[in-house]
Parts: C-alpha cells; structure tokens; sequence
C-alpha cells in the first residue's frame, strides 16, 4: 500500500516538515503530525514518500490505514500497522521473559496484565490471551499505556514511524488510543503520523502534534506530474476536470481524450467500466468482502469459482486497480477505488455478497467481531442466529472497544422484536455506551427502559431508575437524576416497599452531594436496618456513617463506622457488588475519621471489584477517595497514581463531573509532591470548570486550589472566601476544612503576618474533635505556626507525636520542620537538627520534593553541611522505588514487600513497572544487575 511509483512534485514545505519530524526522533524525541487533506489531495503518496526518507535514516516505518466499511472493528489501523511486525518479531519484543502471567515474580510486575490486554487487539499475540479480571474503563487507560510502551520498545534504539492513514474512519478506541499518546508522550524514538480528510473526521481528532494541510497541486505543478508527453491543452482539461488533485488527476490521465468526465469523482466509474465481466464482479465483491481481502473470499462474494476469481485479480492487477500484498492477500490501489467498486454494485447484491461472507466465515469459526461486519449488512429482522452473533461479538470487545460494542448491541435490537430479552440487552447497551463516554445516549437508552418495563414492575424500575441517577450525575445533571427517583417513588403503592429502597439510597447520595446532611438524614429514618437482603442492609449501612458527619455529629458517626465495618466483614463480597457506590461513601467517611487502615483495605477490595464488574461510573470518585488516603498517609506517589488513572477515565467517560473529582485531588497531590505550579494550574481548572459548582466536588476543588494558592505563598482572598462559603453551606466537611485552617496559619506565617496567622490557629482549635485526636495535632501544628521559641517547638513536637501516631505521616514531618524552624530561628541550632534530619527523611521516604528541599535548606541554616538534594533517588528512582528494587534485589517476592513496607502488593507492582521503565529492564534478575552495575 506503500505507492512509491507515482512520480511527486511540488510539497515542499511539507517535505520540510516530514524532515525535521525525522529529526526529532533521530535525536530520540516523540512527535506526532497529522497530515489532513481532501480525498485524492496525495496524502497517501506523501507517506510512501516519508516512509522512504525514514528508511535513509534506518528508521522502521509500519503502516496500517483505516478502511470506511469496516469503521467499527476495534483497533483496525493499529492492528493492520504492528500485527504482521509482531507476528515475525514477537520473542524480540514480547519474549516469554516479558509475559508472566500476572503473579510471576520472575518478571515485570506489570507485564502479565499488558500481555493479556494487548493480545486481546492484536491475533499475533493471541497465544497469550487470557480473560482480563478488569472490565472497567481503567482497561482501556492501561491497555492504551501498554501500546505506548510497545511502541517504545520497538522504536529502540533506531527509531519508529507508525503510519496510520485514513484515520476519519477510525473506530473510537483508535482514535482515544492517539489522543492518549499525544497527551503522555511516550519517552521514544517515535513518529507517529495521521492522514485524514478533514469533512469527514470526528471531533475528538482534533489531536496535539504538528497538522499539515495538503492542498490541490498548482496547474504549473500539475502539469510537471502528468509528463512532457501530453498536450497543453490536455493538460488544462485534466487540471479543471481532477481540481489539481493528484490521485483523480493520474485517474484520468488514463481515460481516452474524448472520455473525460464532467467531474473528478467519475474518473474512477471509467476505470471500472473497462474491466471484464469476470473483473468487474471480483472487484465488486472483493470490496464488500474486506479492505486487504484473499481470493478465496472475493470469489465467495462474486460467487464465482476460484479460478475465476485468480483469472479476474490477474486483470485487476495488470489495471493497478488491486495490488498484491502480503500472505496471498490483495489489496485496492486506494481507499477511492474500493468505494467506486463497492457502489457500482447494486444494492440487493451487495447484501447477497455480505451474507454469503457471513455464512462462509460461520463455516470456518472465524471470531464473531469478523463475522458481525458482514452479519450486521445481511440480517433479516427477527433472525436470531443473527442477533447471537452481534451480541456475541459485542460482548468480546466491550472491555477494549466499547463504543464498537454499543454499536453492535444497537445493531443486534434493531433485528430483535419487543421480547423480554431485548430489555436486557437495552440495559447493557446503555452501560456499554456510558463507559464509552456516549452519556447523553446512555441516558436516551436509559429511558428508554423505563418507558418499556411494566408500571408494576417496581424491582426492575428501581433499578433502572437508580441507573439514570447515576448517568445524569455523570452528566452533573443532578437534578434530573433526583427527579426521576422521586416520580418513581411517587408510583409504589407502598413506601416501605423493598423495591423502593435502591431510588431512597441513591437519593441519600444525592443529598449528601449537595450538602443536604438533613435531607439524607430523613430518607435514612425512613428506612430499615433489617432488611431481608444482607447487601441491602449492609448499603443503609455504609450511609449512615457520612450522613452523621456531615451533620456534626462524630460520635455518632464513629458509632456508625464501627458498625459498618462489622457487617462489612460478616456479608460475602457477592451481596455487596450491587451496591458499590455506598462503599466508597463509606471509605470517605473512614478517611474524615482517621480510619485511615480500614479505608485503605475497602478501597483496594472495592476498587477490584469494580473493575471486574465493569461499574466504571463509580470508579473515578473510588480512585479519587484512594489518591486522597494515600496523600493523607504519605504516599505520594501511589496516591498520583490513583489520581491520574481516575481522570484518565473521567477523560473517557466523557464526564466533566468526574474530571473535577479527580483533578482537585490531583492539585492536592502535586501540591503534596512540591509542584506548586502544578497544584495551582489543575486547583484553577477544577474549580472554574463550572461544574458541580454547588456539590460537594465544586467544594473540593475550590479548596485544592484555595490550598494551593496559599501553599506557593499567594493569599487569594476570593479563594478563601470561596472555601469560607463551602464550609458554611455543608459543601466541605471539617476534616478539609481543618487542614485549610493550619494551611492558611502556615501560609501567613511564612509571609511574617503572625496576627493573621494567630486567627487560623484559632479557627483550628475550635474544631478539635476529643474522639479524633489527629484533629488535636493539626490545631497544634497550627498554633505552633503562629507561636515562636520553645513554644513553637514543643507544640510542633506534640503534634508529630499526635499525627504519627493518627498515620499522617507527611503532616508529622511537617510539625518536625516546624519544630526545628523554631529551634533554629531561637538560636538552638544543635537541638533543631535531629528534628530536621526526621524531618528529611520523612519527605524523602513520602515524595515530597518540595518540603525535603525545605528541610534542607533549614539544616544547612542551622550549621549542617548537606550534600545537593536530588530530586529521585538514584538511577532516577524515587525513594521508594529505590526500597523496593533493593529488596527485589534481596530476593524478596512482591508478597513480601508489600508485607514488610506495609503497602499492597497492587501498589509494589505499579513501583516495579516504573522502576523497571526508568531502568531499561524488564525482569528482576535484570534489576538487580541494573543496580549493581550504577552503584
């Protein structure tokens, strides 16, 4: 497909822009450049004209393009570029050292699950293909990671150029694939190059890189490509008639001088009309039967004998109309030209080729998503073989591509009459289309459920209720959601009815979002704590504790945790899985009481079980909740993690209302981390998105942002004022609004205003709660800001003693650098440094850069003399990272890693595959040569 035949003229700037592309990933950088062009502009021959260029430089170029009838399949360019490259090369890039199964302590933590993701796309791996236990949205941010870094792998060390062409008929998974790349650029020798028609490509192509426009040819330059041999005035007529554009303008340079069309989108029906009878068919049902097709399934389109159909490809290849390719495949000399050849066709026959292919790929068990492509152009209404195959085929790829899946779900209702089963099916299209970011039409095909399902069928009602809930929050169209509970209430005779219990969770949810503490308090007096069904028993339960919170009332919220968390512990996962979204309700509110532990364990369990059910509408706020404990512990790093995969999928969901979630815990984060800029630009962008502006996620992100304003040492009085209200309104809970009273008496501190700082300190002491002693040691820490001399000190030395042992390791050393700021600023310089040094390390160990460079410089004040702060570890580890590569290379499994640092295996594995990333290795014999060899 690779046409360097046709001569190339004129493109000079373009060629100048291909070059310096090629540049940059001979200096070992990433770029992505899109080449956009009307149909026949000569995009195609541009690539074939840099693959070239990038073959002087020993580059590798793979090319793959997307074809318009077959536009649904997930991943078709991706898998057309890299399949045939990983099939002659899987053992050089995918050895069997780099594709453990999950739990193999051999090898790269990670590189299990990579491996079940990517042979889930590309059939030259299907060796390893094993179900994937994450059926989330989070599957597709990893597996989109896992491409980049395959990519990365076969880019080393000589450079890659991956084509894709034609790519406005990209499916969707395609197409988030390479805005994934173009906003985590992976750290190669990379060219990744994109050709599309503008008219026709969707939105979300609109991609970061460099976009080069390709335009008609001049008529001087057209006249430069058709030759000295041709006439002036033919030229003139080839030019009016093509436009300029050189793909037409070569197709009717081969039409007899008396034969010129009136247009250039004839030229091609005048190639066709020439063939043989024989030709003709086989092209035509070569077209139906795929982009790079073989014989064989052309002559079982054209319905024509083999050697018929071998005579016909011979002749269609003499025309340049097809071109042999790879494996005894065929392939059309451009998209153009299948087009032509699909549409000469009349319309019956095409769907007779479509279901003689259906029945031939049935007959060989080819994959259902191969099948569905012909099936969905050839079924009749009611046939049910049909509707198997497209609901079979749907539920393969949903994981990857689940907008493909929502496709063919839509395809497989509109065989199927109005039978109980087609409520099902609407039910898992609606879930397909959520997690593919299709909210408004989740919502439709929502609604639509309801409108079918019978008025006195209260059990399936309130759950599709409860369903549409979920999607208009999503949507941070609360009000919608509430409204449809409420008038579904409105319709069960009897209140107390358990059908009605699934809406009245959900509206406690909602009011709890909104700062209702009371509204939630009312519906949870209406309802029981018996009830027959141990998973909805255990949800009122998970509840109660945030709505007591919320209120004030912590006594009675800490009753309420303890007793969550023993039924928590007596009611199998299985009876739990339906209510997940009251778990992590449960898990925010054991982190604003300091059950940090226990938070920490339901969150990890919960967050598996979503994953592996698919319920990735609750996942964003789960990951979030997880990001915040690990900050609130000290664990930076995983905590940015967590942060960063929940707005990756806030990104695919499509949702603004789960991407302020996310991004106020990632300010908080990267404030954490001493990337004040940072903090301040994701704080902004969280709280001015205008949405949940009167929520409790509005709340929180006006609070990242206030906090890291104050953290950089601006004090922003329409920021505070904001947080002011929130707290105020029941928007932002005590324990946030306790750690921005000692931020602000630490901020004003620092800028020598000790009486603004005094009044922050107050404002702390007043929300001491005696039964949460972390709150004591966060209004120490603030007085001790707002308080000199030994004072200061032992306030602070108090207060680290209070927070170590409440878990809140980062705010312990916090209150050691204050306690030696103290000592040192009282002229005990001696005393100060072991309070630094804790301090030091403390940071060193949590990741916070920021405040470990502080704890320098407050050391080198007090006389000690410190070597230059790095900002990781060696090698580029971080601390962590370098702990846990050193007890690999002790010889310590992941188990025991994560028993001995007191950490998750989940998290020693994202440690390993970074660090195995950032050390070019991918086994652990090969870290620990790694470590030996550096020092």
């Amino acid at each position: 497909m690779n046409d360097h035949s046709a001569p190339l003229v004129g493109r000079r700037d373009v060629l100048n822009d291909l070059r310096g592309s090629l540049d940059a990933i001979v200096s070992g950088e990433f770029r992505l450049l899109a080449l956009v062009g009307e149909p026949g502009a000569g995009k195609t021959r541009l690539l074939a004209e840099l693959e070239r260029l990038a073959g002087e430089r020993g580059c590798l170029t793979l090319w793959g393009r997307a074809a318009e009838f077959e536009q649904v399949m997930p991943f078709s360019a991706l898998v057309d570029a890299l399949d045939g490259h990983l099939d002659d090369t899987r053992h050089e890039h995918l050895g069997h050292h780099d594709t453990p199964g999950p739990h193999d302590q051999g090898a790269s933590p990670q590189a299990g699950h990579d491996a079940q993701l990517l042979a889930s796309v590309f059939p030259a791996l299907g060796a390893t293909a094993e179900p994937s236990d994450d059926v989330s949205a989070l599957a597709r941010y990893r597996l989109y990671r896992a491409v980049a870094q395959l990519l990365a792998r076969i880019a080393r060390p000589n450079g890659l150029v991956l084509v894709l062409d034609d790519v406005h008929w990209a499916d969707d998974a395609t197409i988030e694939f390479l805005d994934h790349v173009s906003r985590h650029s992976p750290k190669a020798p990379l060219l990744v190059v994109v050709a599309y028609r503008p008219k026709q490509a969707p939105p979300r192509l609109a991609l970061g890189g460099s976009r080069v426009t390709i335009g008609p040819l001049s008529e001087e330059e057209a006249g430069e490509l058709l030759g000295p041999n041709v006439s002036r005035s033919r030229k003139k007529a080839l030019y009016d008639a093509s436009e300029g554009y050189p793909f037409y303008l070569q197709a009717l340079a081969r039409v007899e001088a008396g034969d010129l069309p009136g247009s250039k989108n004839d030229a091609l029906a005048l190639e066709l009309r020439d063939l043989s009878g024989d030709a003709l068919i086989v092209a035509q049902g070569a077209a139906v039967a795929a982009d790079e097709f073989e014989a064989g399934l052309a002559a079982v389109a054209a319905k024509v004998p083999l050697s018929t159909a071998l005579d016909a490809l011979d002749e269609l290849v003499d025309r340049d109309l097809v071109r042999p390719g790879a494996g005894g495949r065929f392939r059309f000399r451009h998209p153009l030209v299948r087009q032509a050849a699909y549409e000469s066709a009349k319309a019956g026959w095409r769907l007779s080729a479509h279901r003689r292919i259906a029945e031939r790929l049935a007959e060989v068990d080819a994959p259902a998503p191969l099948r569905a492509v012909h099936v969905e152009r050839s079924a009749a209404f009611g046939d049910r073989d049909a509707v198997d195959v497209l609901v079979t085929a749907a539920r393969q790829v949903a994981t990857t591509a689940p907008a493909t899946s929502a496709h063919w779900l839509q395809a497989a209702l509109g065989l199927l009459p109005d039978t109980t089963d087609r409520l099902d099916l609407l039910l898992e299209l609606a879930r397909n289309q959520t997690v593919s970011g299709r909210l408004t039409e989740a919502r439709n095909t929502a609604y639509e459920v309801l409108r079918l399902l019978p008025r006195d069928d209260y059990g399936r009602r309130a759950q599709a209720a409860r369903f549409c809930a979920l999607v208009e929050r999503l949507l941070d169209r609360p009000g919608e959601g509430r409204a449809v509970l409420v008038s579904e209430l409105r319709e069960i005779p009897e209140p107390r009815l358990p059908a009605a219990l699934p809406m009245r969770l959900r509206l406690v949810a909602e009011s709890l979002m909104r700062g209702d503490h009371r509204a939630a308090q009312a519906v949870l007096d209406f309802m029981p704590d018996d009830s027959d069904d141990p998973g909805l028993r255990l949800a009122i339960a998970m509840l109660r504790p945030m709505t007591a919170y919320a209120g004030h009332r912590v006594e009675e919220a800490l009753r309420h945790v303890a007793a969550a968390q023993a039924l928590a512990d007596a009611t199998p996962e299985i009876h739990q899985l339906a209510w997940m979204d009251t778990v992590a309700w449960m898990c925010w509110s054991e982190i604003w009481l300091g059950q940090h532990r226990p938070a920490l364990a339901r969150f990890e369990q919960a967050i598996a079980a979503v994953k592996a059910t698919g319920q990735t509408f609750i996942l964003t706020n789960m990951l979030a909740g997880l990001a915040r404990l690990n900050g609130v512990l000290g664990r930076i790093p995983e905590g940015q993690i967590a942060a960063e995969e929940s707005a990756e999928i806030a990104l695919l969901l499509n949702s603004g209302y789960a991407r302020v979630v996310a991004m106020a815990q990632q300010s908080l984060l990267a404030g954490a981390a001493g990337d004040d800029e940072d903090a301040i630009r994701l704080g902004h962008e969280a709280a001015t998105s205008g949405v949940s502006v009167s929520e409790w996620p509005g709340a929180q992100a006006r609070f990242a942002y206030a906090t890291a304003l104050a953290n950089s040492g601006r004090i922003d009085e329409e920021a505070i004022a904001a947080v002011e209200e929130d707290f105020a309104g029941d928007r932002l809970e005590e324990f946030s609004m306790l750690a921005f009273c000692e931020t602000m008496a630490c901020a004003h501190a620092a800028r020598n205003e000790p009486k603004e700082s005094a009044a922050w300190a107050e404002r702390a002491a007043t929300m001491v709660r005696p039964e949460l002693e972390l709150t004591d040691g966060l209004a120490r820490l603030a007085r001790a800001h707002a308080t000199i001399g030994p004072e200061a000190e032992e306030l602070a030395l108090t207060a680290a003693e209070i927070l170590t042992k409440a878990g809140h390791r980062l705010d312990a050393g916090r209150a050691l650098l204050r306690a030696g700021v103290a000592c040192v600023d009282g002229g005990r310089k001696r005393a100060a440094l072991p309070h630094l040094e804790a301090a030091h390390e403390i940071f060193t160990a949590c990741g916070a850069r920021g405040m470990a460079a502080a704890a320098v410089r407050e050391q080198r004040r007090a006389g000690k003399r410190v070597a230059a702060a790095r900002a990781t570890g060696a090698h580029g580890l971080t601390g962590r990272e370098l702990e846990i590569a050193r007890l690999v290379a002790e010889g310590c499994s992941n188990q025991q890693i994560a028993a001995r640092l007191h950490i998750s295996v989940r998290t020693v594995e994202t440690h390993l595959t970074r660090a195995f990333e950032k050390l070019g290795v991918t086994s652990r014999g090969g870290m620990t040569a790694a470590l030996g060899q550096l020092g």
